[in-house]
């Protein structure tokens, strides 16, 4: 049997503006920095919810220079959060919110998972600056 080779590259792309995602940006991890302004990020409509789908955010620039908000338009977003403080205080805990925002004190290398069940995004959230990520 011959060798078999896997394509283990990580499919990277940079946002530097608002963007609305797609079904194809399963598996992605976005960069996000916000040189030009408040950047909104817009995750798939509720009716679209795909059983699944998953992305990353990573903050690339150090302290952004504007916040950037990831949308879901409804409160269908469950958290799990931890930061520098050591505490979970942005945790959603049981209660779905609407949006993730990460705020100019957010720092490089800070990371959003978010993946679909279907009805509900899940995201876990690792952050080097306390109350840096926060929800809405």
């Amino acid at each position: 049997m011959g060798r078999v080779f896997f394509n283990t590259r990580k499919n990277v792309h940079a946002l530097d503006g608002a963007y609305t995602m797609l079904a194809s940006d399963s598996g992605k991890i976005f960069m996000l920095s916000a040189t030009g302004g408040t950047v909104a990020i817009t995750l798939l409509p509720a009716a679209d919810l795909v059983e699944g789908w998953h992305c990353k955010f990573v903050t690339k620039e150090d302290t952004p220079s504007n916040a950037i908000t990831i949308g879901a338009g409804s409160a269908i977003i469950d958290m799990v959060h931890k930061d520098a403080g050591g505490n979970a205080s942005n945790s959603t805990a049981g209660t779905a919110v609407s949006n993730i925002v990460v705020g100019a004190t957010s720092t490089q290398g800070d990371m959003i998972n978010i993946f679909c069940d279907g009805s509900t995004y899940y995201a876990e959230c690792l952050s080097g600056v306390d109350d840096a990520v926060t929800t809405t």
